[in-house]
């Protein structure tokens, strides 16, 4: 007779999968909800605000007011570049579009108008994230997606707001706009985020680690 004996069961537990990269955490939510907000209020400041520069600009030429949608753009590029998960600048910039909305503060275009903006200006960063497949975040890319939110931002302007104006106001508008987007939603939201991260704030987020890695 030949006596077998088995291996006794093992004990250990089995090693638990990494979570996935673009799988949103309870801190992702919250953190996109204070980034969103906090943006919001940078928008009701600058719904009345931008009035004046609007006045001077407008007359000079037409078209040329689209230099000042930059800083209606940069929440979503800014959500996108510190959160890096799938649908952050649609989130940001929507939320941030929500306080500008229920506030109604300076605002002349409605709650669902203005809503409606935040959700085309969000879905035009957020293409260009998806086009690098949500791995790219360097100044370049951050300035492409102000772009986009720009141009997405500026087309839906043209369609409701200036519908029927000649070729060369939305050649004017649609390249000042796009200036804004690159300059203030893309070039000052990738310095907000790189400094937020040298500080320590956003250690939780790959941004903040790949950050204080180079340090």
């Amino acid at each position: 007779m030949h006596a077998s004996a088995s291996a006794p069961p093992s004990t250990e537990a089995p090693a638990s999968r990494a979570p996935h990269p673009f799988r949103w955490r309870v801190v992702d939510i919250v953190v996109a909800a204070v980034i969103g907000v906090a943006s919001g209020l940078v928008f009701l400041l600058w719904n009345v605000a931008y009035r004046g520069p609007s006045a001077l600009l407008e007359p000079l030429l037409p078209g040329l007011q689209g230099l000042l949608d930059g800083p209606w753009l940069f929440a979503g590029v800014l959500g996108a570049l510190i959160i890096r998960k799938p649908g952050a600048a649609v989130f940001t910039e929507v939320v941030a579009a929500g306080v500008s909305a229920l506030t109604l503060v300076g605002n002349t275009w409605g709650a669902f108008l203005t809503l409606e903006a935040g959700l085309i200006q969000g879905l035009g960063a957020e293409l260009v994230f998806l086009l690098f497949f949500y791995r790219r975040w360097s100044l370049p890319v951050a300035v492409l997606a102000g772009i986009g939110a720009a141009l997405a931002g500026g087309v839906n302007n043209l369609l409701l707001w200036y519908a029927g104006a000649d070729l060369s106001f939305v050649v004017v508008y649609l390249v000042s706009t796009s200036i804004s987007g690159a300059v203030v939603a893309g070039l000052l939201s990738w310095l907000l985020a790189r400094g937020l991260a040298a500080t320590g704030a956003l250690d939780r987020f790959a941004s903040g680690r790949e950050a204080r890695a180079r340090v």
